[in-house]
C-alpha cells in the first residue's frame, strides 16, 4: 500500500510542473490569436474607409469589443501608419 502511495506521490510531482508550463503555452497562443482576429478587423476597417483606423480604439464597438485590446492585462500594439497589430 505504502509503494503504491509512493508511485502515486511521484507521478503527481512530475505532471503539476507540466501543467503550469502548459498554462504559458496557451495563453500564448490565445494571444497569438487575438492579434489575428484584431489584424483582420483592422483590415476590415481599411477595406472599408481606404485609411487606417487613427488607434484600436477607433475600432470599438463596431468591429471590436473593449476587451478584444488587451491580452492578459497588457494593451496591443497598432501602428496606424502601417495598420500593424502586435502582441
Amino acid at each position: 500500500m505504502l509503494i503504491v502511495l509512493m508511485i502515486i506521490a511521484v507521478l503527481i510531482i512530475l505532471i503539476v510542473p507540466n501543467l503550469g508550463k502548459r498554462s504559458q503555452e496557451v495563453n500564448s497562443k490565445g494571444c497569438e490569436a487575438l492579434v489575428a482576429v484584431v489584424q483582420a478587423q483592422v483590415d476590415a476597417y481599411y477595406a472599408e474607409h481606404n485609411r487606417f483606423p487613427t488607434s484600436l480604439n477607433a475600432l470599438v464597438p463596431e468591429y471590436l469589443n473593449e476587451e478584444q485590446k488587451t491580452c492578459n492585462d497588457k494593451e496591443l500594439g497598432y501602428d496606424s501608419k502601417t495598420g500593424k497589430v502586435r502582441g
